[in-house]
C-alpha cells in the first residue's frame, strides 16, 4: 500500500512539474517559435521554390549568413555589457583584474591575428593572380587539345572513307559502270519494259478473246449436252435392238479386208503423227521399204503436200505434184509403187 501511494504520489508530482513547464513563459521556447517564424530578406513563400531555384538558395543562404553574424554581434555586445556591468557594480575583490599585460596580451593575440589574417589575405590574392594568369593559358591548351581531337576524328573518318573506297573497288572490279554507260542502260531497260508492257497487253486481250471462246463453247457444250439427252430419250423411247451377230460379222469382214489391202500392197504400216498427217510404209522389195507422209489441210480430206522417201534413184516430184493438184491420194499412192517396183 505505502509503494502505490508513493507510485501516486510521484506520479501526480511528474504531472505537475510537466504542466508548469507547458504553462511556464519559457525563453527558450519563445525564442524557438520566433526564429521558425523569422522571415528572411529575399526568402520566398513556399519552400518547394527555394529548393528548386539555385539563385533563391543563395539568397536564403546568404540571409541566414547575415542573420547568424547579426546574432553573433548581438551576442558578443551583450557579452561584453554583461561583463562591463558586472565589472563595474561588483565588488573590487571579485572583480576581475585587468593590467596592462593583459592588454599587452590581448594586443599580441590581435597583432598575431591580423598578421594570420593578412597572410591569408595575400596567399588568396596571389591565388587570384595564378588563376587569372593561368586562366588563358589553360584556354590555350584547351582549344588546341579540343583542335587535335578534332583533327583525329576527321583523320580517322578520312581513313575510314579510304577503306570503304577500296572494298567497294574489290567488290567491283573494273571495268565499272559510268554515268553514260549507266543512262544508256537504263534507256534499253525502259525501252524493253515499253515492249513488255505492250505484251501484257497483247496477252491480256488474248486472253480476254479466249474467255470469250471458252464461254461460247460452253454454252455450245450446254447445248450439245441437251441435244444428246434428247437423243437418248428418243433412242430409249424407239427402244431400237441391234443384233450383235451381224455386228460381229461386220467386223470379221473388215479386218479381213484390211489384212487383204496390207498383204496386196505389200503396207507394213500406218500412223498418224497429227490430226492432219497420215504416214504410210511399204516393202517394195524384201531389203527395200517406201514411206509416203500424206499432209491433209485442217478438218477436210484435201491433200496439201506428200513426201516419198527410201528410194533417192526414183524422182517422183512430178507425180506427187500432179495427184496433189487432183487430190488422188490412192492415184497417188498407186503411181508412186509403180515407179518404185519398175512397173
Amino acid at each position: 500500500m505505502e509503494i502505490e501511494q508513493n507510485l501516486n504520489t510521484n506520479m501526480e508530482a511528474s504531472r505537475a512539474f510537466q504542466n508548469s513547464l507547458k504553462d511556464a513563459p519559457l525563453r527558450i521556447v519563445a525564442d524557438r517559435d520566433r526564429f521558425k517564424a523569422h522571415k528572411l530578406e529575399g526568402q520566398e513563400e513556399t519552400a518547394d521554390e527555394t529548393l528548386r531555384d539555385p539563385e533563391f538558395v543563395a539568397n536564403d543562404v546568404a540571409a541566414q549568413i547575415f542573420f547568424l553574424r547579426k546574432l553573433k554581434f548581438q551576442y558578443l555586445e551583450q557579452n561584453a555589457k554583461d561583463k562591463y556591468i558586472k565589472t563595474i557594480v561588483s565588488d573590487i575583490d571579485d572583480a576581475p583584474l585587468i593590467t596592462a599585460a593583459t592588454n599587452e596580451q590581448l594586443r599580441t593575440n590581435n597583432t598575431l591575428k591580423k598578421a594570420n589574417l593578412k597572410e591569408g589575405k595575400g596567399k588568396l590574392t596571389q591565388k587570384q593572380e595564378d588563376i587569372r594568369t593561368l586562366a588563358p593559358l589553360v584556354e590555350q591548351d584547351y582549344n588546341k587539345a579540343k583542335a587535335l581531337t578534332a583533327e583525329a576524328s576527321l583523320s580517322q573518318q578520312i581513313l575510314d572513307a579510304r577503306l570503304a573506297l577500296s572494298r567497294l573497288r574489290q567488290a567491283h572490279p573494273a571495268p565499272r559502270l559510268t554515268i553514260s554507260a549507266a543512262t544508256e542502260q537504263l534507256d534499253q531497260q525502259i525501252a524493253r519494259m515499253q515492249e513488255y508492257d505492250e505484251t501484257i497487253q497483247e496477252i491480256s486481250n488474248s486472253v480476254a478473246t479466249v474467255k470469250e471462246t471458252v464461254k461460247e463453247n460452253a454454252k455450245e457444250v450446254d447445248r450439245l449436252r441437251i441435244k444428246r439427252a434428247e437423243v437418248e430419250k428418243e433412242v430409249k423411247r424407239d427402244d431400237v435392238q441391234i443384233d450383235d451377230g451381224v455386228a460381229v460379222a461386220l467386223y470379221d469382214w473388215f479386218t479381213a479386208s484390211l489384212d487383204l489391202h496390207r498383204a496386196l500392197f505389200s503396207l507394213i504400216s500406218h500412223h498418224s503423227p497429227s490430226e492432219n498427217s497420215l504416214v504410210l510404209t511399204y516393202r517394195v522389195t524384201p531389203s527395200r521399204e517406201l514411206t509416203i507422209s500424206l499432209v491433209f489441210v485442217p478438218n477436210t480430206r484435201q491433200l496439201a503436200s506428200a513426201e516419198v522417201e527410201g528410194f533417192d534413184d526414183i524422182d517422183v516430184a512430178e507425180v506427187v505434184d500432179l495427184h496433189v493438184l487432183t487430190n488422188d491420194v490412192s492415184g497417188l499412192v498407186a503411181a508412186v509403187l509403180a515407179r518404185a517396183r519398175g512397173v
